[in-house]
């Protein structure tokens, strides 16, 4: 007798579905080149790695930007330009120039096939911490439903935003499976939400947390998770 197949899979997007310190790192690029143009004086008086460091104490003096790092990027770039005497209206056009380089992601060559083998047989919903958009990027169509931190207010690894990811899909946590590349905020808050969890190691990474966070399954691809799928539940 076998087990029927979980209705849907939800997926982490950075870092499961394409690689992203490389798309943030020309980003960040892209828009100091925008500063230098457009806002001189910020330019003139930070770089990129301070611009980073003030944003990095941004966030440890108010940690609620953790659930949007759009907004840390934004008050950074307000704080900086306001600080070098900068008109601050231009951020709103720094964060347009940021936002069209930073979802300019490639996904791994495995992902659109392994997303087309999935169509018809679940669900398929994403479940992110960061601010990548599947509209842009030109997945949106692949997905029955999306849920991110900075619109919910809540980030992995809580299990509220687990399970608004299942509400967002209509299934139950126990009909998911979910699917990310971070063995704390996905697998291990996955799990304690009521999901199956599945480790995407795509570089082979060893579990040093295998005293506390037991996969449901490894896999390095989506094409080794459809086959986990079809030998666990065909």
């Amino acid at each position: 007798m076998t087990t029927p197949w979980p209705k849907a899979v939800l997926f982490d997007l950075d870092d499961t579905l394409w690689p992203i310190a490389p798309v943030i790192l020309e980003a960040e690029k892209i828009l100091y080149e925008w500063l230098r143009r457009h806002a001189p004086r910020v330019a003139e008086q930070y770089t990129i790695d301070t611009l980073r460091q003030a944003r990095l104490e941004l966030l440890a003096s108010r940690p609620e930007f953790q659930l949007d790092l759009g907004a840390l990027r934004r008050a950074g770039l307000t704080a900086a330009f306001e600080q070098a005497g900068e008109d601050v209206a231009k951020v709103e056009l720094a964060m347009v120039e940021f936002f069209a380089a930073r979802n300019a992601v490639i996904p791994y060559d495995d992902v659109l096939p392994g997303l087309l083998r999935l169509k018809g047989r679940v669900r398929i919903g994403s479940i992110t911490n960061g601010n990548a958009d599947l509209q842009t990027i030109g997945l949106a169509h692949h997905f029955q439903g999306s849920v991110a931190a900075h619109q919910l207010g809540v980030a992995k690894p809580e299990a509220a935003i687990f399970l608004a990811g299942c509400e967002a899909l209509g299934v139950a946590p126990h009909e998911a499976v979910y699917v990310g590349d971070d063995l704390l905020l996905d697998v291990q808050g996955a799990q304690r939400a009521g999901l199956r969890a599945v480790w995407m190691n795509r570089m082979g990474k060893t579990n040093d947390l295998a005293h506390e966070v037991r996969p449901d399954a490894e896999v390095s691809s989506l094409d080794e998770l459809v086959d986990w799928l079809k030998r666990e539940y065909d």
